[in-house]
């Protein structure tokens, strides 16, 4: 759930399975910021997150079902960045990430302008325009081209566009209808490519000559 709605918000989330995985994840790909489960299979979450500490001041938000507060303290001890308790609401964990971010100044955050050749997203005022003409788009078609605009060059599968949409209905034809929709109001800018056989992506425009 975690990984759908924060890749939906413009972060690259990369997963673990297992406390020794998370490591040479940690290790190999320097995230900007780890979300840290205690209750893991191979090593917990504590042993990770001392093993990290000894080489590394990466921002870690302990992410548990573990509400005790001897618990809390033990990870805020070990040098865990903030703590956040399950069930959970993922807009306040996202919260907690951004903040965490700012404090030790590696703040990712998508942003809030987007803006690719003739073509400009404002993800705060929700509005989409093409060489300073205004378009209007449904809630899904702006999600879709705000999720295509954060990564351009990146294709992504129908299958990763529908999990990060939040009007999700499991039809991968969905997809191709907003697209196709998209395409037509964006003209005469083609940004949105198809890749065959994979899915799309966006192609920041050229300057014109």
């Amino acid at each position: 759930m975690l990984r759908d709605y924060l890749g939906g918000q413009g972060f690259r989330v990369l997963t673990a399975a297992g406390g020794r995985e998370a490591l040479m994840v940690a290790r190999t790909e320097k995230p900007d910021l780890v979300l840290l489960d205690l209750a893991m299979p191979e090593m917990d979450g504590i042993e990770v997150l001392t093993a990290l500490r000894r080489d590394s001041t990466l921002p870690v938000i302990v992410v548990t079902a573990q509400v005790e507060e001897a618990d809390r303290i033990v990870g805020l001890e070990l040098g865990a960045d903030d703590y956040v308790c399950k069930p959970f609401n993922v807009r306040e964990v996202k919260a907690r990430i951004q903040a965490v971010l700012r404090r030790t100044g590696r703040s990712d955050e998508p942003a809030e302008l987007l803006r690719a050749g003739s073509v400009t997203l404002d993800r705060g005022t929700r509005e989409v325009s093409v060489n300073g003409r205004r378009l209007e788009l449904t809630p899904s078609e702006f999600e879709l081209l705000a999720i295509l605009m954060a990564a351009p060059g990146r294709v992504f599968s129908r299958q990763d566009l529908l999990m990060k949409l939040a009007h999700y209905d499991g039809a991968e034809r969905t997809v191709d209808v907003h697209v196709k929709n998209l395409r037509s109001k964006l003209e005469p800018e083609q940004c949105i490519e198809t890749v065959f056989g994979v899915g799309y992506r966006f192609r920041v425009p050229e300057p014109a000559a």
